[in-house]
Order: C-alpha cells, then structure tokens, then sequence
C-alpha cells in the first residue's frame, strides 16, 4: 500500500518506522489528548509497530506511516483502522480515520491531507458505508479536521472519564459532498 499526497507519501507502517513511531509517542504533547500516558521505553512502540503490522495483515487496513516528501521525513501516521477489538460510545467492529503528527509538523495541514485521502479510499477503494472519527473535546484543531473533510458530529461521550465527540460520514454522504 502506498499513497501520496501533493505533500506526503502514505504506507504501511514497516520495522524502520520504529525510531519515528517512538519520537511521536514518547512526547507529551503529543499525548495531552490521547490521556497522557506517552511513552517511556521504544519496546512500547516496538508492539505499537507490531501491532499495526499484524492488523494488516489481518484485517487488510490499519494506520500508514506518514512521510514528508519535501524532507523525507517519518511525521507520525494517519489514516483508517478497524476497530474491532475496542469500544467507543456502544460501537464495536467500526472504521475510524485518524492522525497523529510530531508536533514540528503541526500546523502544516497534514492531518486534512491524509484524511482527505483515506475518506477516498475508504469509500471508493474499500467500498465500506460508514467511517467514524473520535476527538477529545478540548482537542479543538482535531475537532475541526473530522468536521473540516466533512465527517457530521454527532454526540458527545466520555473515553475514561475525559469528555470527547464521535463524528460519522456514510457513504451517501460522502458522495453528494463529492459531487
């Protein structure tokens, strides 16, 4: 799998991302939304790795590594996931699209970039009907992308405790947004 943008190149994640993946969970910035438990030794994002590589290989669709054309850089990841060993808000066995970028790279519109690319695939590739997406509340610049690639929020639940939105777009929707 290898997609690209006009500034990013999209794939799986592969044992080289390792030394990135840990750089991006290891920063507590970057966890100030994710219940900030950043990482502490690269053998958590070494299973993090293993992880995503096996939800490929078992469920066809998992996070892609994210590279910077310009630089050549590993910025974090995006793209869909199979939720179907977790539950949010009552839902099991869901798509979500999502992003997660070293913080040097924030502001960039990156996190638009890719989602914009992995509602296209979703819908168009993988032929799926409905994707979902997932912001703590206070995380406002997620917020706005989820509503920004045209994902409708629609309520408000708790993940342990923390106030967040879930967001969906079916396929429908995503077509008459298209047309």
């Amino acid at each position: 799998m290898h997609l690209e943008t006009k500034d990013l190149i999209l794939r799986r994640m592969q044992p080289s991302d390792l030394e990135g993946l840990f750089e991006l969970d290891s920063d507590p910035i970057v966890h100030k939304y994710l219940g900030n438990q950043p990482r502490t030794h690269i053998e958590e994002s070494q299973k993090d790795l293993e992880d995503n590589m096996r939800q490929w290989d078992e469920r066809g669709v998992a996070r892609w590594t994210s590279i910077e054309k310009s630089s050549g850089d590993f910025i974090g990841w995006s793209g869909l996931r199979l939720n179907n060993d977790l539950t949010y808000n009552n839902h099991t066995n869901f798509y979500d699209v999502g992003y997660r970028f070293i913080p040097r790279y924030w502001g960039k519109g990156y996190a638009t970039e890719s989602s914009i690319v992995a509602l296209d695939y979703f819908f168009n590739v993988m032929k799926k009907e409905l994707l979902c997406g997932i912001a703590e509340t206070e995380n406002i610049a997620s917020n706005r992308v989820l509503q920004k690639v045209g994902l409708h929020f629609i309520e408000d639940f708790t993940i342990d405790d923390i106030p967040a939105k879930w967001y969906e777009l079916k396929r429908e929707d995503y077509g008459k947004k298209m047309s």
